[in-house]
């Protein structure tokens, strides 16, 4: 939920022009990570929860794409970007812990 309020904060100084855009494309992805995460939960089978947090790290590899996009197009600050990407890249290796973990559960 953290990534996807500074997406939004991150977001905001974009130009006008690409609020339909890459604004609303950041936003969007940043908003299934989680979403993702509670629906799967959500499901009570162990099975859908992994499917879900793999829509999950869909969304987030598609966040970090719009990031670098933003980046690579001078849009918002660099280094704010940076400092998402880091936090991408933190929460995918824990989303892949999550699901290694709940398969290992499920394999017992």
């Amino acid at each position: 939920m953290g990534l996807a309020e500074d997406c939004y904060r991150f977001s905001t100084g974009f130009p006008r022009e690409e609020l339909y855009g890459l604004v609303s494309q950041i936003r969007h992805a940043a908003v299934s990570i989680p979403a993702n995460i509670a629906e799967g939960y959500g499901r009570n089978s162990p099975g859908s929860y992994v499917s879900f947090l793999h829509n999950a790290q869909g969304s987030l590899k598609e966040l970090e794409t719009h990031l670098i996009l933003s980046q690579r197009l001078k849009f918002g600050s660099f280094e704010a970007a940076a400092q998402l990407l880091v936090r991408c890249e933190s929460i995918g290796r824990m989303l892949v812990g999550l699901v290694r973990g709940i398969r290992s559960v499920e394999d017992r």
